[in-house]
């Protein structure tokens, strides 16, 4: 069994578009039209996981509720201090700010994409 992609919905799909492939480096692949909503594929640069952005014609007039039950995503980064830079000029700032996981070889930060859901962001530190 292979996992294949995670689908979120999203109120404002160039926004979030803009989000995924200019700030977490998201590939489009490509769009598929369902009856009432647009699918959008987004894969990652290393081509092994698909994040699937789903536009619904109707959307709630507050955009869509966000439940205790889900978490975040989580993606890899090379340099948290290049990330940082990278979002400030994009007009984003970080939920929780990096920080070091003391003794587990990584840092951490979180950030919210443009409908709130959460994202890691992972550098595995080099000794």
């Amino acid at each position: 069994m292979k996992f294949l992609h995670t689908m979120i919905r999203v109120k404002n799909i160039t926004e979030s578009l803009k989000f995924y492939t200019e700030i977490l480096n998201m590939k489009f692949e490509h769009k598929k039209r369902l009856e009432d909503c647009w699918l959008y594929f987004l894969t990652d640069e290393s081509g092994t996981c698909q994040i699937e952005l789903t536009a619904n014609d109707i959307i709630p007039e507050n955009g869509y509720e966000i439940r205790n039950g889900f978490g975040h995503f989580a993606f890899e980064v090379e340099s948290l201090e290049d990330f940082t830079r990278k979002i400030e000029r994009a007009g984003y700032s970080y939920l929780y700010p990096p920080f070091d996981l003391t003794g587990k070889g990584s840092k951490i930060a979180f950030i919210k994409d443009p409908d709130g859901y959460e994202i890691e962001l992972i550098e595995h530190v080099k000794w």
